[in-house]
């Protein structure tokens, strides 16, 4: 490892945030002939403009994921599949914070430890698609890529890729990046509030009853603090959160353009969020992805599927957390609930035996998509809860720490994601079916699933 290291450094040196041009990518827009000088400008724009995050605040982050690595917190990352432009609203954006809180609160109970929020959230509007175009009735067009490149709607004009759509996708996570860090730190994450919200949870769902005791445990804590003599608004960490921003970086010249130099720390940092993960599409050494993200000093992720060997697993370690810091690298496995407990020990003991400091993290959604027979792409609700519980065995089974959670979901009452405790059926998912890519889970869902995990990491 130590000749990897050197190797490793020596590269670094030579890196620089357009060093992935030239490279082999995949996933990335083709723009008309016309339309290609029109880009330059957007790009050339954007790299003008104020960052979206700063350095200190991702160091903020890495400090916290050191945490995780090191099995004394842990991870939930949750959001949108794809943000669009037409569901952005202040309604949205604060029923979706607002799951995020009870769902960090349910799984603090589970595991004793503080939880690290990293939203799929202010970023992620690009799409990987498994083919380049669509074709309806017998007509061809290209893929819709998400609002950030096109429109979902099936016509020519919509499916045309417009640079445009940088600088409304750049002014959009600004907004909502603005609005969650008000509700972050304006009183909306007090303890008090979260608590009240938890009881009208109980109240009003069915699935909520079977929580109630974990909730009144809550209640009793609270009210323990009180009679203590602590006011819940006077102490910063029972008032506030700390809420990071996540997404996928798939669009290379988006994310060139807001990498910053930070002199303080000698780095660079991609500055369109605190954290940037791979897809299980993007990941080959050899190509664009991997060589950006090797460079930049966020912690980032990338994401593991079936097709992933431990050797080239490894490898791949190698160049994106040659030094092994802590924290720094977050593997998301996303196997499937019927491969996980095959497919996943043989990585995570080449992982273990080799001291890499990583953060395992299981994404259940990706894994578990199906089509019903009515053609909705949607996903079992049981199915998301078995590969988690899987996940958990496998690590459990080999002594290893099972550091997180990744979630596509929403805070608004969608019928996308079938089963749970609202016994969401395939006829009900013509009703609220919102997502502009794949399927998520709803409030509810949401919060369901953070109890059941709540009761897997307590053993019960």
């Amino acid at each position: 490892m130590a000749s990897n290291l050197k190797q490793a450094e020596k590269a670094k040196k030579s890196w620089k945030p357009d060093s992935w041009r030239g490279l082999p990518i995949q996933q990335q827009p083709e723009y008309a002939a016309e339309d290609k000088a029109q880009l330059d400008v957007v790009l050339q724009r954007l790299a003008g403009f104020p960052a979206l995050v700063t350095p200190s605040e991702i160091r903020q982050l890495q400090g916290q994921l050191g945490e995780v690595a090191a099995g004394r917190a842990f991870l939930l990352q949750g959001g949108d599949c794809a943000e669009s432009f037409a569901e952005f609203s202040e309604d949205n954006l604060r029923s979706y914070f607002q799951v995020m809180l009870q769902m960090t609160v349910a799984l603090m109970y589970g595991t004793g430890q503080p939880v690290v929020k990293v939203g799929r959230v202010a970023g992620q509007f690009a799409k990987p698609r498994s083919a380049g175009v669509e074709i309806k009735d017998g007509k061809e067009l290209p893929a819709y890529r998400g609002d950030i490149v096109n429109s979902m709607d099936f016509s020519e004009e919509s499916r045309r890729n417009q640079p445009e759509n940088l600088m409304k996708a750049y002014g959009q996570a600004s907004a909502t990046l603005n609005f969650l860090r008000s509700l972050a730190k304006g009183g909306e994450a007090s303890l008090r509030n979260i608590s009240q919200w938890n009881r009208a949870f109980i109240s009003e769902s069915k699935q909520g009853r079977r929580f109630a005791d974990v909730v009144s445990r809550i209640d009793e804590c609270v009210s323990f603090i009180r009679a203590c003599g602590l006011d819940l608004d006077d102490v910063e960490q029972l008032k506030e959160a700390s809420f990071f921003i996540s997404h996928e970086g798939l669009l290379l010249g988006y994310e060139q353009a807001l990498t910053r130099w930070d002199a303080k720390a000698e780095k660079h940092y991609a500055c369109s969020a605190h954290m940037l993960w791979i897809g299980d599409r993007t990941r080959k050494l050899d190509e664009a992805h991997v060589e950006f993200f090797r460079g930049i000093g966020n912690p980032i992720a990338c994401k593991v599927g079936p097709s992933m060997k431990p050797d080239e697993l490894l490898r791949l370690m190698d160049v994106l957390n040659p030094e092994n810091i802590p924290g720094h690298l977050t593997l998301i496995s996303r196997m499937g609930a019927d491969k996980v407990q095959e497919l996943l020990p043989p990585l995570v003991r080449a992982v273990k035996k080799e001291g890499r400091n990583i953060i395992w993290s299981c994404d259940p959604m990706h894994g578990n998509t199906i089509k019903s027979p009515n053609g909705y792409k949607t996903r079992p609700f049981n199915d998301i809860l078995a590969e988690v519980r899987g996940f958990f065995a496998v690590h459990k089974a080999e002594g290893t720490y099972a550091g997180g959670v990744h979630f596509e979901m929403t805070g608004q009452d969608v019928t996308e994601c079938i089963g749970g405790a609202q016994a969401i059926s395939e006829v009900d998912l013509k009703h609220r079916y919102h997502t502009h890519c794949d399927p998520r889970l709803n409030a509810s869902q949401s919060l369901e699933l953070a109890f059941l995990i709540s009761e897997e990491l307590k053993g019960k």
